[in-house]
């Protein structure tokens, strides 16, 4: 059934649907799983996905769909409820769907954005666990990084207190020189704490520390929750966990996880991340949660591990992307479709009326303050105009050979005219296009959109990279930039473009991936920058290197690890029900 969404937060609607979900021991039942491959944990329940794949590893592959959006407002659009919706209106269609969602950060929930459930009729269940740290993987993650800076300033502190004899006599190892002017990594708290973003560590006395500048990022922007993005097996993950790059020596040469002799301690912490955990849409269809990467700096999907498992549980297979399409679908098309070897059927574009209207030219949206009355009242000519930042990025997925559907993500001030337009810019620009109302209706608010995406999926596509892995780094920023954000060209300052050479010079780094890092606020590096600007270049700044996932990532404009919280921030209205223990103000 649908509640009433507009009467009902979100919480409550959850609450209400948590009372018939299904336990851990009824979902095995349900999706065919042997009493060994789910692991309960309270109502909840991780898949042992290693067993499931040893057994469904030879059967064929269900549809892939993948979700994505405009460029968005900094409120959203609502990626995360339409991939609830269409999974909640492919089930109205009687198909065998399911879905992968990203796990939320700490920090977005208790501050502006919320917990990335989904909302109204669309919204993953139980909303608790899933907005306050799920079955642990945030966490796990927190400690396997925060130890690895635990080893690294240790070991600094050692070699500054510890001649060689002392040291290879205390610690078994040889001296690493490291540069405490080059300290690449940092630590990490799942929260939006702008005063931690740049500390000063180690002030006291010789055995309190090495004295020097630090930093905090929040917790989904860690290599290691990359890692686990992209990883194939546990194998895969111990590798990685040994080649991340923490600093450099005096020579600037890498000193890695594995040369401070912590990954494999990293990997017993993070030993149960490999498995998703199993949660359901408020109308009962079955979705995992794994992974939660900071789509700005990292791949912004859900896990390749999930989607291989979606794949072969259910027919249809819904997976999220972070962003709008030229951030998140440009990683899912030339990233995560490389590592995995998945091919996609088709696409969703997310796109509301509201965000359409800003990129017309309409007032600034900003989260937090009510919406000027533009958006809340029919303006055909806001709406027309804007509809150019819709259909660059249906451009930019069929770039890809992929099948586009355009989903109209459905408002209550929508107006039937408003529609229309999007509509007819859609199927003019060779997508299909179908409005949805899963917030307020579920499943039965879907049904239209669900049938599109179905139609789309028995078309056939031609799948294709938008560069072969043999380019240059150089060259596939200057793709990246043409081809999908409508940049002239490319700038690099002076010590990114050196770094770059580099980088190009060393075999090493050929098979790294391209990790774009920019606002998603805009196509551009400008945050102000609406539609679909032209006569513009890209300046990349920057490189980073993540050596353990293996993405080197070009940095356009300036990306901070650590967001701020803010002036009125969503914790001040979430609380506990003290005579039931239930949590309430989540949204």
């Amino acid at each position: 059934m649908a509640y009433n969404a507009v009467e009902m937060a979100d919480w409550q609607i959850s609450e209400a649907a948590e009372e018939n979900m299904p336990l851990p021991e009824e979902w095995a039942e349900k999706l065919g799983l042997k009493k060994e491959e789910m692991l309960p944990m309270g109502r909840l329940g991780k898949l042992d996905f290693l067993k499931i794949m040893d057994r469904l590893g030879d059967k064929p592959d269900g549809k892939y769909i993948e979700v994505t959006a405009i460029t968005p407002t900094p409120l959203g659009e609502g990626k995360s409820t339409t991939s609830c919706g269409l999974m909640e209106g492919m089930g109205k269609l009687g198909l065998n769907v399911g879905g992968a969602l990203r796990q939320p950060s700490g920090g977005p929930t208790m501050n502006i954005k919320g917990t990335a459930a989904g909302g109204g009729n669309s919204l993953l269940i139980p909303m608790t666990e899933f907005s306050l740290g799920l079955t642990g993987d945030i966490n796990d993650i927190m400690n396997a990084h925060n130890l690895a800076m635990v080893a690294l300033t240790a070991r600094m502190q050692h070699e500054r207190n510890y001649n060689d004899e002392q040291l290879e006599r205390l610690t078994k190892m040889r001296r690493l020189n490291i540069d405490p002017t080059r300290v690449e990594f940092g630590w990490i708290i799942d929260y939006c704490a702008q005063a931690l973003r740049n500390i000063v560590i180690g002030l006291g006395g010789r055995y309190d520390g090495f004295t020097m500048q630090s930093k905090f990022g929040i917790a989904v922007g860690s290599e290691c929750m990359a890692i686990l993005s992209i990883v194939r097996n546990l194998e895969d993950l111990r590798e990685r966990l040994d080649n991340i790059t923490l600093a450099f020596d005096k020579s600037g040469k890498p000193v890695t996880t594995g040369d401070l002799e912590c990954g494999g301690a990293m990997t017993a912490w993070m030993r149960n991340t490999i498995n998703p955990t199993l949660m359901c849409t408020a109308e009962y269809q079955p979705c995992m949660v794994h992974a939660g990467p900071f789509a700005n700096i990292a791949v912004g999907q859900s896990s390749i591990i999930a989607d291989r498992v979606g794949l072969k549980l259910f027919d249809y297979h819904i997976t999220e992307s972070g962003f709008g399409a030229d951030i998140g679908f440009e990683k899912f098309w030339n990233v995560k479709c490389r590592n995995s070897g998945l091919k996609p059927h088709v696409s969703v574009l997310t796109s509301t009326i509201r965000a359409l209207k800003m990129h017309g030219g309409g007032p600034k949206v900003v989260a937090g303050l009510d919406l000027p009355d533009e958006y809340k009242k029919e303006n055909l000519e806001l709406v027309e105009k804007g509809c150019e930042n819709m259909v660059h990025h249906i451009h930019t997925i069929r770039k890809a050979g992929i099948n586009p559907v355009v989903c109209i993500n459905c408002f209550h001030t929508d107006t039937d005219a408003e529609i229309e337009v999007v509509r007819k810019a859609a199927e003019a620009a060779g997508a299909r296009c179908a409005k949805s109302t899963h917030w307020a209706d579920g499943g039965d608010g879907a049904i239209e959109f669900a049938e599109a995406v179905k139609e789309a999926c028995d078309e056939e596509n031609e799948f294709k990279y938008l560069y072969p892995i043999e380019t240059k780094l150089r060259d596939r920023v200057d793709l990246i930039a043409k081809e999908v954000y409508g940049a002239d060209g490319v700038s690099w300052t002076a010590d990114a473009e050196a770094k770059a050479k580099m980088l190009e010079s060393d075999p090493k780094y050929d098979d790294f991936a391209t990790m774009m890092v920019k606002t998603h606020l805009s196509l551009t590096d400008d945050v102000a920058k609406k539609g679909v600007p032209k006569g513009w270049n890209l300046t990349v700044r920057d490189v980073l290197i993540y050596s353990g996932a293996k993405f080197l990532c070009p940095c356009a404009g300036t990306i901070s690890l650590m967001p701020g919280t803010s002036s009125n921030p969503a914790f001040r209205r979430v609380d506990v029900d003290t005579s039931t223990g239930k949590v309430t103000g989540l949204f």
